[in-house]
Formats: C-alpha cells, structure tokens, sequence
C-alpha cells in the first residue's frame, strides 16, 4: 500500500432520514444508521471520501449506551476512518475488533 499523499474527507451532519435516503439509495438498507462512509478515491494516493453523520442517532445512541453525547460523536468520526483505514464490521470477528479500534482511538483523544 502506498503512503497518502493528499486526503480530501468531507464529512456531512445530517438528520435520519437525510441519512436513510443516502442507505437506500446506495446500499439497498431500509434502515437508521449513525453513519454511512463513502470512499470516492481513484487512486491509493489521494483519498477521497464523504462521511455523512445522523446527529439525531449520535444523540439517541448516547443515551442508549450511556454516554456523553461528545464522546459518541466522535466515536462515529473515528468509525468513518477506521472504515477508510480497512476496517469492516459485518461480521462479529470485524465488528468486534472495530470496537477495539474506535475504544483506541478514543483514550488517545482524550487522554489527559
């Protein structure tokens, strides 16, 4: 793999159902989902890619899980690049080491 050598990352804060549509339309899902990442790059060397955020479900899956609203967002925007990284989740091997990458990602943010 090479190194990037430009990155271009757009990301779009939406509500659900702007964000429901985007599933539909490109993924075929007929489902809610906090975040949907787009690669667009033509070439391993200039990344390209949009990452559309459901606030509305950053909001309500805070409360779910039990977590400060800042601390789920940008558990969602480390999600996005972890996907642009190589990172999956659909299987629960994936999903779980997704898990550990975000939780990573996360204690170096806010580390003291």
């Amino acid at each position: 793999m090479l190194p990037v050598k430009k990155m271009d990352i757009t990301y779009v804060f939406c509500t659900d159902n702007a964000l429901l549509e985007k599933n539909r339309t490109f993924l075929n899902h007929d489902t809610f989902t906090d975040i949907i990442t787009f690669d667009l790059s033509e070439d391993e060397e200039n990344l390209l890619a949009e990452i559309y955020i459901s606030i509305e479900r950053v909001r309500e899956n805070a409360l779910l899980f039990e977590v400060e609203y800042k601390q789920e967002l940008h558990r969602v925007i480390f999600h996005g690049m972890l996907h642009l990284c190589g990172f999956k989740d659909k299987t629960d091997e994936e999903a779980l080491e997704m898990r550990r990458q975000e939780s990573a990602c996360l204690q170096q943010y806010f580390k003291d």
